[in-house]
């Protein structure tokens, strides 16, 4: 479960994988997957799967380890596509092997706990965030006391000159 965790990306504001990715856990070549795909497009709207541009591409492809990336230079010759959970669940039924039943069964189940510790921890990230609010505001409090703290321990100002009053005769001039 943690292999395929590590696989998922959040590119356009959804949870997705690289179709390289999802050959790699189906043991099947990316060109395959992606013709079973090709051969059955209308099983795979834009909500299922799609083309990652090729700035997104690199963000990604940049993002993984160093055995992937490219050398400067280089462009990548086929843009790869992404598939969201719905898009992993339909792909068992157009691969239709053993292996790529029993690998999206356990994808989706990773994107479900994915969901599930999202959702059960949005209390906890709302709790979180009001304590930091609460600690910026101690810490912008207490950041106030040690000013004033070293404000005190500096030496008292001198004196004024003392001002004398009354009048002058021109004579003192």
């Amino acid at each position: 479960m943690e292999r395929v965790a590590s696989k998922i990306y959040i590119i356009r504001g959804k949870k997705v994988m690289l179709d390289a990715d999802l050959a790699d856990l189906y043991n099947v070549s990316t060109s395959a997957l992606n013709q079973a795909v090709k051969r059955n497009m209308d099983r795979f709207p834009g909500d299922f799967m799609f083309q990652l541009t090729a700035t997104e591409a690199a963000a990604v492809l940049s993002s993984r380890s160093q055995n992937v990336t490219l050398k400067q230079g280089q462009n990548i010759k086929y843009l790869p596509s992404v598939f969201t959970e719905h898009g992993v669940a339909m792909l068992s039924s157009v691969l239709k092997s053993t292996r790529a039943v029993h690998m999206s069964i356990l994808i989706v189940r990773v994107f479900v706990r994915m969901r599930e510790l999202m959702a059960s921890n949005k209390d906890l990230a709302e709790r979180v965030q009001k304590l930091e609010h609460s600690q910026q505001q101690h810490a912008s409090v207490l950041a106030l006391l040690a000013d004033e703290i070293d404000k005190l321990s500096e030496p008292p100002p001198a004196p004024a000159k003392e001002q004398q009053f009354g009048f002058r005769s021109r004579e003192g001039k």
